[in-house]
């Protein structure tokens, strides 16, 4: 599968977890997270200096790169940084929207991506599990963010991440299934995913997934490649597969409401028209695509209808 962020590599930031609970959070260099979004200027992860650094309602530590500690900042202020300036400047943005740009940098990229889908992973973990799941006493965060503790019976959490498939089927003319979930705007199609149920490995939850949602066996399942994908604390796991009776298939139309195996190329002109919109750079569903596809996918014209 074509990346430019090789899979087999460790991380690019140590995380020392052995440093989490002894480092000072408040001397760290910090990286500013709420509510799924990352400040940034043009396009760029900030690190912020402790003098520069607005009020902190947590701090969490990501890790020690190049000498220093970094952390992740949740602001008090749940306005801060969201009012763009209008020149460019500093501001909170969406993880989502910042995945092409860490795409096309490279190793700055992967580096930048990394800190940010880990900042926003354990910033939505704090945010949405602020009590005890088993007394319902508020708890409070420890080892430098990675544990929240109840004091009232001494129970440590932990963050959680849910593991789900996604897999990129093709047919014996080694067309690709392009499928449309019905939550999604209009005209957006990707490849089959969801999540794994207890008690089964990630290739029987592919297996259930597509034979519940289109109706189809698979064969000759192969690993690709995975992706943290906080939204709000997964991780992507990828496959590819085949199969070999494609009529066979069957809409669940709850989950998946259109779907269709395409051709290399036909598919150049679906994007070009509008017709069909795709995931974008950045996302592993993006790397499945332009693998099966031999190279960059093309752009959309500019005539082309826009999605609403």
């Amino acid at each position: 599968m074509r990346n430019p962020w090789p899979l087999d590599h460790p991380s690019r930031v140590d995380r020392a977890a052995e440093r989490r609970a002894t480092t000072d959070l408040a001397a760290c260099d910090a990286i500013v997270v709420r509510d799924g979004r990352v400040l940034v200027a043009d396009g760029r992860v900030l690190e912020l200096r402790p003098d520069a650094q607005p009020p902190a309602a947590l701090r969490i530590y990501l890790g020690r790169d190049e000498g220093r500690d970094l952390v992740a900042l949740v602001p008090e202020d749940p306005a801060f940084g969201m009012d763009p300036d209008g020149i460019g400047g500093d501001r909170m943005r969406g993880l989502r929207d910042l995945l092409a740009g860490f795409w096309d940098r490279g190793a700055e990229g992967e580096r930048e991506h990394e800190l940010a889908t880990t900042a926003v992973a354990i910033a939505t973990w704090h945010a949405n599990h602020p009590r005890c799941a088993l007394c319902g006493e508020p708890t409070v965060p420890t080892q430098g963010g990675w544990v929240r503790r109840c004091e009232r019976d001494d129970r440590e959490h932990y963050p959680r991440t849910d593991p789900a498939m996604i897999v990129a089927i093709t047919d014996p003319e080694d067309r690709l299934l392009l499928a449309h979930a019905t939550p999604w705007s209009p005209r957006r199609f990707s490849h089959l995913a969801g999540y794994v149920e207890p008690g089964e490995t990630l290739e029987q939850a592919v297996h259930r997934e597509v034979a519940e949602e289109a109706g189809l066996t698979l064969t000759g399942l192969e690993y690709l490649g995975s992706q943290p994908w906080p939204f709000p604390a997964s991780v992507m796991v990828a496959f590819r597969a085949r199969t070999e009776d494609p009529d066979a298939m069957r809409l669940d139309m709850d989950e998946i409401s259109e779907a269709r195996f395409v051709a290399r190329e036909g598919l150049g002109e679906l994007i070009a028209s509008g017709e069909v919109i795709l995931a974008p750079k950045g996302s592993v569903a993006r790397r499945m695509l332009e693998d099966w596809f031999g190279g960059a996918l093309p752009e959309r014209r500019p005539d082309a209808t826009i999605d609403v």
